[in-house]
């Protein structure tokens, strides 16, 4: 390892990873650039779009605000490790149904943070489902298609259980 380079060992969508790369990285720059996982979208780069979140230890989190050190050990599920054995999540599958994903620069972050609401709360209500997005902006849909994949999507989960 060079100096002023940090070598982490944390959890990636069910793999046990390691990574080396410039101590200043965020967790955002790791994902994209030293893992080369580039669902996770740069956005504002600021915390205030959502199009970067990610779930840590199963929490939404900016990833343009983490410093990459900070991942050391934890649990982080990107876009890319909501499918299993190569079958959609159910809300990667509502929002294709709904039209839920116009663009999708900021699909990867929407459904990020719906599967950690989901998660905790599998019967959320529109209200609730608003609310648990409201960090994550989109300049294509509306909203509506987006709320309405997320009720698809706990209805589908829910009859699965």
């Amino acid at each position: 390892m060079k100096n002023g380079e940090q070598r982490i060992e944390f959890t990636l969508n069910g793999d046990k990873t390691s990574v080396t790369f410039p101590t200043f990285k965020t967790l955002l720059e790791v994902l994209r650039e030293e893992l080369n996982l580039t669902g996770t979208k740069h956005g504002c780069e600021l915390g205030e779009c959502g199009a970067c979140a990610v779930l840590v230890d199963g929490k939404p989190v900016l990833s343009c605000l983490m410093l990459a050190v900070e991942a050391d050990g934890t649990k982080v599920t990107t876009v890319e490790g909501l499918a299993d054995d190569a079958r959609l999540h159910p809300l990667q599958e509502a929002f294709a149904d709904c039209g839920a994903a116009q663009c999708g620069y900021c699909t990867p972050g929407f459904l990020c943070t719906a599967k950690a609401l989901l998660d905790k709360k599998p019967d959320a209500n529109r209200r609730e489902i608003s609310e648990a997005l409201a960090g994550n902006i989109c300049r294509c849909t509306g909203y509506i298609q987006i709320f309405e994949a997320v009720e698809q999507a706990a209805a589908k989960m829910a009859v699965k259980k």
